[in-house]
């Protein structure tokens, strides 16, 4: 398996797991909407996305979006997609994306990875596997509709 950072280059592959991932989260397939999203992130370098390869065909992806703590006075990157082919799942795709971000905040000497997911979201396992734990302080959100 290879992980890389993804580039315009590898934005072809990218559509389709990105679509999957929506699709994943009960959103319409939207193609032409996802390429022109990703096009955006990677031209405005907005957040890092990372792809997921096993024999040259992408499988998994995670983007992280940068944050700070005031607090702390410090960065955190928002793990808020994670996604595996279903072909793929069980293979260690899933956490050898989140090691790669997790390498990443070290490396930067960030403060931390927060995990956005939904709260009936399988993966929860594994992300308290890999070390993660529940956070009860972050239970309000602003819906602008």
């Amino acid at each position: 398996m290879t992980i890389t950072h993804a580039q315009l280059k590898d934005l072809d592959e990218l559509i389709n797991l990105f679509d999957g991932y929506r699709v994943f989260y009960k959103q319409d397939s939207n193609l032409a909407a996802a390429k022109s999203f990703l096009t955006q992130r990677l031209m405005k370098n907005d957040s890092i996305i990372y792809i997921a390869y096993i024999d040259d065909q992408a499988v998994g992806f995670t983007q992280l979006y940068p944050l700070f703590s005031s607090v702390s006075m410090k960065a955190i990157y928002m793990l808020n997609d994670l996604y595996v082919n279903s072909n793929y799942r069980g293979q260690g795709v899933g956490e050898a994306l989140i090691n790669r971000a997790k390498h990443l905040c070290q490396s930067e000497n960030n403060k931390g990875l927060a995990i956005q997911t939904a709260f009936d979201n399988p993966a929860q396992h594994l992300y308290e596997r890999l070390g993660f734990v529940r956070d009860p302080d972050l239970q309000f959100f602003w819906r602008n509709e």
